[in-house]
């Protein structure tokens, strides 16, 4: 759920990157971090146990335009990839506003996937959310490596209700802004409905 900020004129939206580990979502994050003007992001402050690494910055995109006169700044969130972290990453989901589910491409990675998706929507029933009816979408990445599985067979097994999927390579940036781009208007179109 989003937060207005009445002091400062700013709603603030939360968009989570999530999927299995090594996929991509904190490569996406530094990415967008440092391509994004420095007057208009936070500090990227990274949260790290020994084992997990949990990325969140904040940002105030200039070209997304105004909400009743109210600016929107969106703050980007990693979770951690591994299963075991599940109290993290239901922690990190608490009133996201919209969803980018990072995949990894590569055909031996399919099943981790699947099983990251699975748990995206139960953590998200579990607080009482429908991925279905969050803005959400998918980022294919890693597209670049020989042994990627085809569009085909990476949205019949992730993408079955067909939500928008952008093809990427987290690396190199190609793809990553078309990702949040198109989840932030998702986000910003959900919220212009509840005015």
């Amino acid at each position: 759920m989003s937060f207005i900020n009445y002091s400062s004129r700013e709603i603030n939206c939360k968009i989570v990157y999530y999927g299995p580990g090594l996929c991509g979502k904190t490569t996406n994050l530094q990415h967008i971090y440092n391509k994004t003007n420095p007057d208009a992001k936070g500090k990227m402050i990274s949260l790290a146990t020994e084992t997990e690494r949990t990325l969140f910055f904040d940002f105030l995109p200039l070209s997304l335009g105004e909400i009743r006169g109210f600016k929107t700044r969106f703050h980007l969130y990693t979770v951690p990839g591994q299963v075991f972290y599940d109290a993290s990453r239901k922690l990190i989901l608490k009133g996201v506003d919209g969803v980018v589910f990072v995949a990894d491409s590569q055909v031996e990675r399919i099943e981790a996937n699947i099983e990251s998706l699975e748990n995206l929507k139960e953590n998200l029933e579990d607080q009482g959310y429908d991925l279905d009816k969050l803005p959400y979408v998918i980022q294919y990445n890693k597209r670049d490596l020989p042994n990627a599985s085809s569009r085909e067979e990476l949205d019949a097994e992730l993408n079955p209700n067909n939500v928008p999927a952008y093809d990427a390579c987290a690396v190199t940036g190609e793809g990553v802004f078309d990702t949040l781009k198109a989840v932030a208007k998702l986000v910003l179109t959900e919220l212009r409905k509840g005015q």
